[in-house]
């Protein structure tokens, strides 16, 4: 193994084969900052990844008091020691100069630096403002997926108990949503029943819609391995783009946008029709088998290639791995969560899973996947639009549980209608009934729909925006009050990922200035609302991270995602633990659903369920009857076309995603210099045919259109399915030239000035994926090339010239140290 890599040209590192049942092998990825030797480095510091939802385990390297590097930890048994380039490099954004270090409050129409107090009473004034003149219902918060467990918890705590909003989600709803809803519609209850450990022992693995490679490259590296190793596992993609996952795939399915529901109907119908059925399951763990047949029983694979555009022999083939799979593992992410059927697509997943008995086997089992780090924490701790420990709002014993907790009358914790969705919060703040909105750790000015829109709400003057976050971001220049917040490795806490390891992150270094961690700026906000239980004793009874750990436990007790067998103590040093985690599950607990379906029951699981067309959401009598005995829930799901399709104005489908270089809105990418080098600009990529067709050619300006607005990059001509364009939904409107932002008649950067105001019915995640769009050029490129990466899905395809663009590399200033641990030997894990 080559000790020194280039990791912006090789994202994935070096490859350590093995076999299937084996244990993946240990290699330590090691990054330090130029100039800043080993030897030098005065401390480790315990952490994990802060910028996708694996929940890579790495050490922070500390020297003269500042951030010098990075490195895996090897024992962990989520990476084993590899980190992925975000791991790598982004921590260098925390040293970043424009941090904010000071308050900031809006005063003549400038923002102006302040102290603590003024600024924090200012927000305290205008919550008791509201909540004296127009009630609870006035306030809004809308969080990020990338704080600690220990603040959102008291984020929860203090919107549903102290202020009694029912106006708390966060960006989560942008990337998580539909995984939350898919397992509740399926199981009852959330919780990821399967894990990455599930890598090292399935035969087949199906990708739906996620593009492992780049937004969980760790996990992608141990497929790679798996590949390279004895027995490797035959992949199935179904993505509309030529991804690194789809280039490796033994079937790939890259069917019209907005369609999914169309084709899993297919792959239901075919492994029904060839017998492929576990009965013996079905019939202990199961309902709605009989119906879910007859709704696919016309769905051929011939039916489902018409609307698809995809071969029905590739259908069929795809079907013929998932059948007849020893074990199947699959993982579903955004090409199936931001779509207008997402949930019904998500379900029919859970079912290829349920039909054919592949759960909580080693190898058998599904990942509705996280796009974010913490977004897992969002869902347990209630941030999300959820009651905190998995409770269901519609159980009056589940809300009187958990006002037990909190010592607070029942009444006191809104449950009146379904917690409000963060798109439902930002059309009550454009119609005038929310009147604050806080927004933490998040950039809606750029992660939106339609953006035009959000700029128009978020500048209102009757709407008081506390915006608390690292940058001054595009969000925080439209804020009334900005709070400086302390970020990843300058607060402790613990975090958990999408297989339901929870990790610790210590403090490593100080924050700038007199930037303060969340949980500080929290608990400050709560004592001067002076927020009381009902003896009058002070609601928030925790004081720091660890205190707040352990209320959060009391929270969880006997509850699915329970922590009481955990505390920081426990996880610091060695490697995450899944949870539940308690007296029952010491050592946590790897996969859910081992001896049948555990949340399912009327009386205990989070949600009775929705309408898959409609959203409506399902009373207790209907939930009881359907399933009286708490098995897991097979739901038929009919395709329903695209909500808006293309025409001869806009003759285009749209979608947007990511990259490997770039995490959400840049805030810290951008400011890693080897990850901006990698992707420093928006790009628009469109396939050879479309290309030559229009007469348009690599480097290009073109412009993208919806009726919703434009945008304009340098056009990648890829191998993407003919009549589709992608684009990166990174870019703001930051450094743009007119350094300010567009209108709805100018063109900008960002991906999100065309996309809809719309969302799937049931989880209310956004339509980021299908939209109807033109293309046009601008001007010549004049042999330029698009500020693409060439290691991706975007790279150039061969019949366009590929040698001509030059590679992505990174140079000396990415190199990193790829090494074996000699020191950690795991144990041959046999599949059971």
């Amino acid at each position: 193994m080559d000790p020194s890599v280039d990791r912006i040209a090789q994202p994935w590192g070096a490859r350590t084969p093995y076999g299937r049942h084996e244990s993946w092998p240990a290699r330590v990825d090691t990054y330090l900052a130029e100039g800043v030797a080993e030897d030098q480095v005065e401390r480790w510091v315990q952490t994990a990844s802060i910028l996708h939802s694996d929940g890579d385990a790495m050490d922070v390297a500390v020297a003269d008091g500042r951030m010098a590097g990075v490195r895996g930890r090897a024992q962990d048994r989520v990476n084993r020691g590899r980190l992925g380039p975000k791991d790598l490099f982004a921590w260098q954004a925390n040293a970043s100069p424009d941090r904010l270090a000071r308050p900031l409050v809006r005063r003549d129409g400038t923002l102006v630096e302040c102290d603590w107090d003024t600024a924090l009473e200012r927000v305290a004034a205008r919550s008791r403002e509201l909540l004296d003149e127009r009630g609870p219902g006035s306030i809004g918060f809308y969080t990020s997926g990338q704080l600690f467990l220990e603040e959102y918890y008291t984020l929860a705590v203090l919107a549903r108990a102290g202020i009694g909003t029912n106006h708390l989600d966060g960006n989560t709803r942008l990337c998580t949503a539909t995984a939350a809803e898919a397992l509740k519609e399926s199981f009852g209850c959330d919780g990821q029943p399967g894990c990455y450990d599930d890598i090292d022992h399935a035969d087949v693995i199906a990708l739906f819609g996620h593009n492992l490679a780049e937004t969980q490259p760790v996990q992608w590296m141990r497929i790679l391995d798996r590949l390279e190793g004895g027995d490797p596992p035959r992949l199935v993609c179904v993505d509309p783009r030529p991804t690194q996952v789809a280039r490796r795939a033994a079937v790939h399915l890259a069917p019209r946008l907005g369609t999914n529901v169309a084709l899993l109907n297919a792959l239901l119908h075919e492994i029904i029709r060839t017998g492929r059925v576990d009965h013996d399951f079905m019939a202990a763990h199961c309902v709605g088998f009989e119906e879910l047949a007859a709704r696919v029983e016309k769905c051929t694979p011939a039916w489902a290639a018409e609307i698809c555009d995809v071969p029905a022999a590739q259908i069929g083939a795809a079907a013929e791995l998932l059948g007849t799979a020893d074990r199947l593992l699959s993982t579903v992410l955004q090409g199936v969560y931001q779509s207008h059927q997402a949930t019904a697509a998500a379900v029919q997943i859970n079912n290829l899973h349920l039909i054919r008995g592949m759960l909580g086997r080693p190898g058998a089992g599904v990942l509705q996947m996280n796009g974010q780090p913490t977004a897992q924490n969002t869902r347990e701790c209630g941030a999300d639009g959820d009651l905190p420990g998995f409770r269901n709002w519609q159980n009056d014993s589940h809300v009187a549980d958990l006002a037990r907790v909190w010592n607070v009358d029942p009444k006191t914790i809104p449950h009146y209608a379904p917690p409000t969705h963060a798109m439902q919060m930002f059309r009550y703040a454009e119609q005038g009934s929310i009147r604050m909105l806080w927004i933490s750790g998040t950039n809606p000015a750029v992660s939106l729909p339609e953006l035009s829109r959000i700029r128009s709400i978020l500048g209102q003057d009757r709407l008081f925006v506390v915006v608390q976050d690292l940058f001054l971001t595009e969000t925080a220049q439209l804020a009334d009050v900005v709070l400086p917040a302390a970020t990843w490795g300058e607060k402790t806490g613990t975090f958990t990922n999408a297989d339901r390891t929870v990790h610790l992150s210590d403090k490593a270094v100080e924050p700038p200035g007199d930037a303060r961690p969340d949980l500080d700026i929290f608990l400050d906000y709560a004592a001067r609302m002076d927020f009381r239980d009902k003896d009058g004793g002070p609601l928030i009874t925790w004081h720091d991270p660890e205190s707040a750990f352990e209320a959060w436990k009391r929270c969880s007790a006997g509850r699915p995602c329970d922590y009481t067998g955990l505390d920081h103590a426990r996880l610091r040093g060695g490697s995450g633990i899944q949870w539940p985690c308690n007296e029952q599950a010491l050592d946590g607990t790897d996969r859910l659903y081992t001896d049948g379906i555990t949340w399912a029951h009327p009386d205990e699981c989070e949600s009775y369920g929705k309408d898959l067309v409609t959203g409506a959401s399902q009373e207790v009598v209907e939930y009881r009857s359907l399933n009286p005995d708490g098995k897991a829930m097979l739901k038929a799901a009919d395709y329903l076309p695209p909500h808006e399709l293309p025409d001869e104005e806009y003759p285009f489908q749209l979608t947007t995603g990511r990259t490997v270089y770039h995490f959400h809105t840049r805030t810290k990418t951008a400011r890693a210099p080897q990850l901006n080098a990698a992707a420093p600009d928006v790009w628009v990529e469109a396939s050879t045919t479309d290309a030559a067709a229009l007469g348009l050619g690599e480097g290009d300006l073109v412009e993208v259109g919806t009726p919703r607005g434009a945008l304009r990059g340098r056009l990648r001509v890829t191998d993407i399915r003919p009549g589709l364009l992608f684009v990166p939904f990174h870019y703001g409107y930051w450094d743009t030239e007119a350094g300010h932002a567009p209108g709805r008649d100018t063109p900008g950067r960002a991906a999100n000035e065309t996309t809809v105001t719309d969302w799937d019915p049931v989880s209310k995640q956004p339509l980021f994926k299908t939209a109807a769009a033109a293309l046009r050029l601008v001007e010549r490129g004049d042999g330029g090339s698009a500020p693409a990466p060439t290691t991706t899905a975007s790279a150039p395809a061969s019949a366009a010239g590929a040698g001509a663009v030059p590679a992505t590399t990174g140079g000396r200033s990415a190199l990193v140290t790829e090494s074996a641990d000699p020191t950690w030997d795991s144990p041959r894990k046999e599949a059971r």
